[in-house]
This record gives C-alpha cells, sequence and structure tokens, in this order.
C-alpha cells in the first residue's frame, strides 16, 4: 500500500503540493474521520453483539467491540478479507462465547453482510446511482462505463446472497453432511477419538439449532438488527472519501461520492492482494480523480482516503491485538465495562 501511495506520488510528481495540502488540513474533518474509523470497532461489535447475544445472552458488549475491531484489522491483513472470520471467532471464544454459538453468530454476521450489500446494490440504483455514475463516462484503458462496473458488482453480491441464505435456511442438509463426516471419523479411528466425537456431534447439533433459532420468532428481529447495524459497520468503507475530501477543503456532492464509494467498496472485497493493498490505491486513484480539481490533491487524498478506511484499524488493531495475546486487555475491557453508565 505504501508502495502504491508513492507510486503515485512519482506519476504525478506533486510531491510537494502533498505536502502543502496536508499542512492545510481541516482538523475538525480529521476528527470526524477519526470517529469513522472507530466504526470498525463499534458498528462491527454491535452487529456481533446484536447476533450473539440471540443464542448466548451472556455475550460481553465490549468484548464484541474488541472482536469487530480485530474482524476488520484480520480483513485488513489477508487477501479477499479472509481473516476477518477467524479472528472474530478467535476474539469471540477468548470473551467466552461457546464454539457452537461463535461459530452460527459469525455465519449470520457474515450473512447479514451479503444481505446488507445486496441490498444497498439496488437500493443505490434506484436513488440515481445510474445517472451519478454514467455522467462520468469511461474507466481509462479498460473503455468500460462506471455504471456498468457498479451493476456488476451489484450483482455478483445479489447471487452471493441468494447461494448463502440458501445455505442457511436449509441446514438440516449441511447437519447431515457433517454427521456423515462425524460417523467416518468414528469408524476409522475408533475408541481413539470416541470422546471427541461425540462432544463434535453435541457441537453440530447446538451449531444447527442456534441457526434455526435465527429464523423463527424474535430471530427474525436479531437477523434483521444485524443487517441494519452492517451500515454501521460499513460505514468506514462508505464515508470516508467524502471524509477525505472535506478534510481538504473540497466540496463534492455527499451522495455522489458515497455511490462512488460504494462502487469501490464491492470491487475491493474481492481484491486478492492483503487488505486490497495497490488496486484500492489504483481504483480511488481512477474512480475520484473527477471530484478534485487538479492532481495536485490526489496523493494526499488516497493518503487520508486510506488512513481512515484502513491504516488507522490496523495501527490500533495491532495493538489490541498484541495485549489480547499477553493478557493485558482483558483488565483494560473490565475497567471501561466497569465504568460504563447502567
Amino acid at each position: 500500500s505504501v508502495l502504491a501511495v508513492v507510486g503515485l506520488l512519482a506519476y504525478t510528481g506533486k510531491w510537494s503540493a502533498t505536502v502543502n495540502a496536508f499542512l492545510h488540513v481541516d482538523p475538525l474533518w480529521m476528527i470526524a474521520g477519526l470517529g469513522i474509523a472507530a466504526l470498525d470497532w463499534f458498528g462491527g461489535g454491535i452487529r456481533i453483539w446484536v447476533l450473539a447475544r440471540h443464542v448466548w445472552p451472556k455475550t460481553p458488549f465490549w468484548g464484541m467491540v474488541v472482536a469487530g475491531g480485530l474482524s476488520a484489522w484480520g480483513s485488513y491483513l489477508t487477501p479477499a478479507q479472509t481473516g476477518g472470520g477467524p479472528m472474530m471467532i478467535y476474539t469471540m471464544r477468548h470473551y467466552g462465547v461457546p464454539m457452537p454459538e461463535t461459530l452460527t453468530s459469525s455465519l449470520m454476521d457474515f450473512l447479514a453482510t451479503v444481505i446488507f450489500f445486496a441490498i444497498a446494490g439496488p437500493l443505490a440504483i434506484f436513488l440515481g446511482a445510474g445517472t451519478s455514475l454514467s455522467a462520468h463516462g469511461q474507466i481509462p484503458l479498460v473503455n468500460i462505463s462506471l455504471y456498468d462496473v457498479f451493476k456488476a458488482s451489484a450483482g455478483i453480491w445479489v447471487a452471493i446472497g441468494l447461494l448463502v441464505l440458501f445455505a442457511v435456511v436449509f441446514p438440516g442438509l449441511a447437519r447431515r453432511i457433517l454427521h456423515a463426516a462425524v460417523e467416518w471419523l468414528s469408524r476409522h479411528h475408533g475408541a481413539k477419538v470416541a470422546a471427541r466425537v461425540e462432544k463434535l456431534r453435541a457441537g453440530i447439533d447446538r451449531t444447527h439449532d442456534c441457526t434455526l433459532a435465527f429464523f423463527r420468532g424474535t430471530g427474525w428481529l436479531a437477523m434483521a438488527l444485524g443487517v441494519l447495524s452492517s451500515a454501521l459497520a460499513h460505514a468506514t468503507k462508505f464515508v470516508s472519501g467524502y471524509v477525505a475530501l472535506r478534510a481538504l477543503g473540497l466540496h463534492a456532492d455527499f451522495v455522489n461520492v458515497l455511490i462512488l464509494q460504494t462502487t469501490i467498496a464491492f470491487l475491493l472485497y474481492f481484491a486478492p492482494t492483503p487488505g486490497s493493498s495497490g488496486a484500492a490505491e489504483a481504483l480511488s486513484a481512477v474512480l475520484m480523480s473527477a471530484y478534485l480539481p487538479d492532481s495536485s490533491y490526489l496523493p494526499a487524498y488516497t493518503i487520508l482516503w486510506r488512513f481512515f478506511m484502513t491504516y488507522a484499524t490496523v495501527i490500533v488493531g495491532t495493538i489490541v491485538f498484541y495485549r489480547l495475546l499477553h493478557g493485558r486487555l482483558d483488565e483494560t475491557v473490565q475497567e471501561t465495562a466497569g465504568s460504563a453508565p447502567g
């Protein structure tokens, strides 16, 4: 990512202009940007807490805030954001959520994300994304319109949403497959793994029950709240671009920038590099240049945008994960929970 930014600076040749732009950054919008970056923690934490407490009422709120932040941290450090799920599971287990409830909540968290993006794409088109993106014409070099890119990325999320929804709505099939795998282990390894096999069976059945709990009674409400809180969990991706523009003293239509940032967020989910490094800088430079008066602002905007969207969480997450591994974070979380009102 740093190399991509340096390459952008070398391409534009605006070294002094970039320094000058940072010297005139609006501090109030910088504070707003840090607040937006914090939603990786609080937005993601609220979502997983709402989902997990439906199947495990003793789920700690502040522990889930840590889980939400470290999930984002793991996503930003791995290709195609694959590290987010394992980090969420690790942190939830650390704060006492049993494994079946953890796995189910993590699956529902992913489903809430997919449903949110599957809704956000068509909704953005309904609100005028087509008109806004068509005005930008073709993407240089590839001769594809932004609107076509947006529709394709939104379509991918809709397809993923339908696929995951099918798997979740028919959990009995998944349970039968897992039980068959456990039976195979039992037959081929005998008494040596008998006790573990029984625990696996019990865990599979509990995970199945937890999954079903989300599709009856108040489970529907928990899922709806999970989808709604996804707007907070992903607000960093959608709003960072606008905040970075305002921090540089540049004005742009909020809705137009939001639609463009949604397109970028859709596409970066599939980037094969860790944290979308390189791809994020290149894509943002191509799509957001229309909102910059000239190329002198492009490196400064890219650095601010990446800091709000990624770097801040990576820095804080590294510190938090280090403290978690060394057992120093629990005391801080307990003190915070103890001093919280109510």
